[in-house]
């Protein structure tokens, strides 16, 4: 029953199911288990009296005039109608909702929730959500705010759930023992999802983020372990012990590398030369010197008889893992088969590319997914590198490594995390971290604004722009958003283009372009025939544009402090002092503090430690980090003690029973076997 499709519940069907489905809501169990992202108090009434600008408040009128409703065009109306309480009156005005006319009926009593508008004495509250008393569902409780998709509402998804809380929860299962249960003051699984979508209050809401946490993140670690067990019970590795070339780079490189650097390449060659599969990540802040240490492996591999490949997630960054990498060997004299694939290549390069990979006529390949497609044969592959991790699975990583026979694997991310949480997130790797930075690394330049500033920042960028530089602006959302007051890409470039910056020429960059119109732009941005690139996230990774000295960051607040460092480590890249412009929108002395954070310090590591202290480790279990596809857990943690109490309870469990026998551990065993692949896992 929990894994009825969802286009069979009552009021979904196929069309609302498709919508659903871009949520990655395929089953009951999905929507029961796709969280809120934040919750809105409607337990208290206000009066009408004492509201305030801009805040959000619930107010219960009567209505007392019946309603006007005057057509502005044909793609506009609007409804007004006069209410009251005790206190005062307001006026309510509704766009485009002529659904509501009929229904607003004189004397009738309604909840009002919305911002209201105070000027003088006259109060307004605009598109309200608005209930009749006597029909209420969502007034005097914590109501949930879910991310959504285009065109589905938050309250069509709230019905869902209450629909699916209401027809299923007696189907909802314990995954964890009672005896963990009880042992760690956890609830039961059916009041824990209860509680994350329609908390009672603020206890039962910490007690259910705490149980849904500690589940998600024992199944987690237990696989990811699991793993590591059987990659260390696999048999033989490859042996790879020839440092010819690698030497022969070292003689020929323009500097020297930070002892940070060379103690992780001589990690990398221990395992390299042990017989146990390699299986190690470089975790390193931006601009540490991750790459130059992954070409060293890899031409180890390469002088020792094999094949190496390296895998990114963004076509821009791969095919900047290639130039980089032919660069170093045709200035040190090295004369490799180096080849690129992505999806974008043609046919017919493409077939080219596959014969000589499986003839072992390529030395090294670079490329994005497409080198985990079933029909890329290596002949004879000894290394296999993924970079920026966090945006791979875990799946995704053991198809690459699947290429060959127990491969060496080394995995590389920019994104600095707390060594308890990275213990965490890559339980089934060995860490090394790279955490000093190259000599003469200059320091970029953190300045914090208020929004209504942004206009200094324009004029800021201007400058820079006649003295020959770049910049880059990014906004978090692609379109507009009605639900979400935040500035977008699209609706900042036709701003831009047609105002502050109409002298210049703007390019704008977002994740719903083709691999080649991506492309065109950074062609052109990084050429210099674009001044000033808008975009989104999408190049918080892997662009290197030295000649762009200025990253402005609009909704700051928005974003994960080590996101909004990811970003800022795409300027300061060549020799001009460069700058990161961070608009913080919001008033809170929370988000004051996080941008504080930026604007104090360059080093990741130390951004992380804070981001931790102050608002948990949200940021690095957030929907972009998908250690395991699917399974992230997005905003649930706030506690480290939950972290650090699931690593003891792995590693006593692991201990004492590895194979989780027992009656008792049937559904914690199925689910770690459901989300990891059996082949994977080490269980009997």
């Amino acid at each position: 029953m929990i894994n009825t499709n969802v286009k069979y519940l009552k009021g979904v069907g196929p069309k609302r199911a498709l919508k659903l489905n871009r949520l990655d809501i395929y089953t009951v169990e999905d929507l029961l288990n796709y969280f809120p992202t934040k919750y809105e108090d409607r337990r208290k009434i206000s009066n009408i009296i004492d509201v305030e600008n801009d805040i959000k408040v619930l107010l219960r009128v009567k209505i007392l005039k019946p309603p006007t409703i005057r057509k502005v065009n044909k793609k506009m109306s609007i409804i007004k109608v006069i209410a009251s309480d005790d206190t005062s009156y307001i006026t309510i005005t509704f766009f485009n909702q002529d659904f509501l006319f009929d229904k607003l009926i004189l004397n009738q009593y309604f909840y009002l929730f919305g911002k209201c508008k105070r000027i003088g004495s006259n109060i307004e509250m605009i598109n309200p959500d608005i209930e009749n008393v006597n029909e209420s569902v969502k007034s005097g409780r914590i109501m949930p705010i879910y991310a959504l998709t285009n065109s589905l509402t938050n309250n069509e998804l709230t019905k869902l759930i209450m629909q699916c809380m209401r027809d299923y929860s007696a189907y909802i299962e314990n995954i964890l023992p009672n005896e963990i249960i009880d042992k760690y003051n956890l609830l039961n699984k059916k009041d824990a999802i209860r509680y994350l979508h329609f908390p009672p209050d603020g206890k039962k809401y910490t007690l259910a983020k705490k149980t849904i946490a500690f589940e998600k993140l024992l199944v987690l670690e237990i696989g990811l372990l699991s793993i590591k067990s059987k990659l260390n019970l696999s048999g033989e590795g490859i042996v790879q012990t020839n440092t010819s070339l690698s030497d022969k780079l070292f003689s020929n490189l323009p500097f020297k590398l930070t002892n940070a650097q060379l103690r992780v390449v001589d990690e990398i060659k221990l395992d390299m030369q042990s017989n146990k599969p390699m299986n190690r990540l470089i975790q390193g802040d931006v601009g540490s010197g991750k790459t130059i240490v992954a070409i060293i492996a890899m031409l180890i591999s390469v002088s020792s008889g094999y094949q190496a490949s390296m895998m990114a997630p963004t076509e821009i960054l791969a095919m900047q893992h290639y130039q980089t990498i032919k660069e170093y060997l045709d200035k040190s004299g090295i004369s490799l088969k180096v080849e690129f694939l992505s999806g974008s290549t043609t046919k017919k390069k493409k077939t080219e590319i596959l014969r000589m990979v499986k003839n072992n006529e390529i030395d090294i390949l670079i490329g994005t997914h497409a080198l985990i497609e079933k029909n890329v044969e290596f002949n004879n592959i000894g290394l296999a590198i993924t970079d920026e991790q966090h945006r791979f699975g875990v799946r995704q990583r053991a198809m690459l490594s699947n290429k060959g026979k127990n491969p060496d694997i080394l995995v590389m991310t920019a994104t600095p995390i707390p060594r308890t949480l990275a213990l965490m997130i890559y339980g089934d790797l060995d860490i090394s971290i790279i955490d000093e930075m190259p000599p003469n690394r200059q320091q970029i330049i953190t300045k914090v604004i208020k929004g209504n500033d942004k206009e200094e920042a324009y004029e800021f960028i201007k400058k820079r722009i006649y003295e020959g530089r770049q910049a880059y602006i990014v906004a978090p959302l692609i379109e507009e958003s009605e639900t979400m007051e935040l500035d977008s890409a699209s609706e900042i470039y036709e701003k831009l283009k047609n105002d502050y910056f109409k002298e210049f020429n703007l390019g704008l960059l977002h994740g719903k372009m083709t691999n080649k119109e991506k492309d065109e732009i950074m062609d052109k941005f990084y050429n210099g025939e674009i001044n000033v690139l808008v975009s989104t996230t999408v190049i918080e990774v892997g662009v290197d544009v030295p000649n762009s000295v200025v990253m402005l960051i609009l909704n700051a607040e928005r974003f994960g402090l080590a996101q909004l460092h990811q970003l800022r480590g795409r300027v300061g890249r060549g020799q001009y002092q460069s700058f990161c412009i961070l608009v913080n929108e919001s008033k809170s002395k929370h988000s004051k503090a996080r941008m504080q954070v930026l604007q104090d310090t360059n080093n990741g590591f130390l951004i992380a430690e804070e981001d931790l202290k102050i608002r948990g480790p949200g940021d690095f279990f957030g929907s972009r980090q998908h250690g395991v596809e699917k399974y992230n857990i997005e905003n649930l943690i706030q506690d480290i003690k939950i972290v650090q109490n699931v690593q003891l309870l792995t590693k006593d469990l692991l201990t004492h029973n590895p194979s989780l026998i027992g009656e008792e551990y049937k559904a914690l065993k199925d689910k770690i076997l459901k989300l990891f692949d059996k082949e994977n896992i080490v269980f009997n």
